[in-house]
This record gives C-alpha cells, sequence and structure tokens, in this order.
C-alpha cells in the first residue's frame, strides 16, 4: 500500500473499475486537502472527508449508493454524493474544495476508503454500493 503522499499517490479505480485516477493527502495545505488527480483534472476534498465519510456509513449500517453526480447536476438523496453536499455534514457543505469541480465526491472517496480497509464496494458497471467496515 501505498503512503497517500504526493511522492507516492494512492492508485485506485473507480468502483466499476473503468477509470483510474491518484489520490493523496496534502495536510499543509489551509485547510488540509485530499488532491484527486484524474488524468488532467484535478479535484480537491477537505482531508476529513476520509474520518468523516467512514463515521456516516457506519451510522448507515448498511449499503449505500455512490450515486456519483457532477457539481451541477443534482444528487440522489441518501447517497454519498447527497451526503457530501449537504449543508448538515461536517464541514456544513460542499467536501469538494474546487469550484466548478466540487462533484464527484461520490465516485472517487469510497474506492480511497476501500483501499484504506474502511468500506466495501459494490463492483458492478452501474449503481454501486458502499458500506462501512469497522475500523482494525
Amino acid at each position: 500500500m501505498s503512503e497517500g503522499t504526493k511522492a507516492d499517490p494512492w492508485n485506485l479505480l473507480t468502483a466499476p473499475g473503468s477509470s483510474e485516477y491518484q489520490m493523496y493527502r496534502d495536510a499543509e495545505a489551509d485547510p488540509p486537502v485530499l488532491v484527486c488527480q484524474v488524468g488532467t483534472t484535478t479535484l480537491k476534498y477537505h482531508l476529513s472527508a476520509i474520518d468523516d465519510l467512514h463515521a456516516w456509513l457506519t451510522d448507515q449500517a448498511g449499503w449505500v449508493p455512490l450515486g456519483a453526480a457532477d457539481e451541477s447536476k443534482t444528487a440522489p438523496e441518501g447517497s454519498v454524493e447527497a451526503w457530501g453536499r449537504d449543508p448538515a455534514n461536517p464541514v456544513g457543505g460542499w467536501y469538494g474544495l474546487r469550484k466548478g469541480y466540487r462533484g464527484r465526491f461520490g465516485m472517487y472517496l469510497p474506492p480511497l476508503l476501500e483501499a484504506l480497509g474502511l468500506a466495501e464496494l459494490t463492483h458492478e458497471k452501474r449503481n454501486n454500493t458502499v458500506r462501512a467496515l469497522p475500523k482494525s
């Protein structure tokens, strides 16, 4: 397992396995961020998303749809994507930090949680779901 640093990023696949991307922590940024590199596109999310999403998934006590959607599209109710935008979540709204690229939280965060051993994902062509695993 890589260290999740810029020099040694996590190499990940989307839930369907159709796209590769990399993520790494930048704890020195203000606020601290998770950098997600998808081809030439860079997305940034609050670093707290890892622990916050795991805690929320644990509270859901079952499978939750990913619901990945671009920022300009409505996220399906009850999905990871909807929670990642919800004013009631721990950051008070969007986990995405780059205007115009704040969406796709449900696409890119769950595979990271799976790689870290914090979640289990389905890996179908469409309509994937995630559930929390206990922290070890």
